[in-house]
């Protein structure tokens, strides 16, 4: 079911990106498997995928035990913790999910221990909603300057989440508002930052990301199902 899931996710992203006249190799698919069990993502790297996102430290440290034996690039795409960013600092492929400047520290310093310099994007607010984390647009480009002068940390992008709505249209604002962003932060020439990536688009609205210019989406129930359980 998962690798049958992926295909037609694949299938669904070359499409769109045909519309809107973009290579779908520029896309990129991180499986977001927070709470899902290890079989999940056997299968799903069975099927050829090896990009996972997770949200959790603890979970991902026991998923990335047991899947030692595959070369798999771990995303972390949730709130992360300063004090939690030392147990994932030696091997995280991408962070998603940076916000201000004292978690920027703590990652560089940790990656320092290990001889690593760690790519990371910033999350931006682009809703009015208060449970949602990130930066607010307007202190952005402040963060960046700031996070720019850290020896191991490389920003290589940004991250947005768009409303929560059952409508994919409603998120279209919000990743127009990222791009605008972006744009920005090229023209003010900020040093040591590359707006290689635009992380944005989940299961309900990656195709309207795709369109306004995503290049990482992150689907959990498109691949592996819903959710039967929350982890803490």
């Amino acid at each position: 079911m998962i690798a049958e899931n992926l295909k037609n996710l694949r299938k669904r992203i070359e499409q769109t990106c045909q519309k809107c006249g973009r290579r779908s190799e520029d896309v990129q698919l991180v499986a977001v498997s927070k709470t899902f069990p290890v079989e999940a993502i056997q299968e799903a790297v069975g099927a050829g995928h090896i990009d996972f996102g997770e949200n959790y430290v603890q979970e991902l440290q026991e998923k990335r035990q047991v899947l030692a034996m595959h070369p798999l690039h771990w995303h972390f795409i949730g709130h992360l913790q300063s004090n939690k960013a030392k147990y994932i600092a030696e091997y995280i492929h991408l962070i998603h999910s940076v916000d201000d400047i004292s978690l920027g520290k703590e990652i560089s310093k940790r990656a320092e221990r290990f001889g690593r310099v760690q790519d990371v994007l910033v999350e931006v607010h682009t809703t009015d909603e208060a449970t949602k984390y990130g930066v607010p647009p307007k202190k952005t480009i402040a963060l960046l300057k700031e996070l720019s002068q850290l020896q191991c940390l490389r920003v290589c992008g940004l991250m947005t989440m768009g409303p929560f709505s059952d409508d994919p249209n409603d998120s279209r604002q919000s990743f127009r508002q990222l791009v605008e962003l972006k744009r920005e932060i090229v023209s003010e020439g900020v040093e040591n930052v590359h707006m290689q990536h635009l992380s944005m688009g989940m299961t309900h609205d990656f195709e309207v990301a795709i369109e306004e210019g995503s290049t990482i989406v992150r689907i959990g129930t498109a691949i592996f199902g819903r959710r039967v359980k929350n982890v803490n």
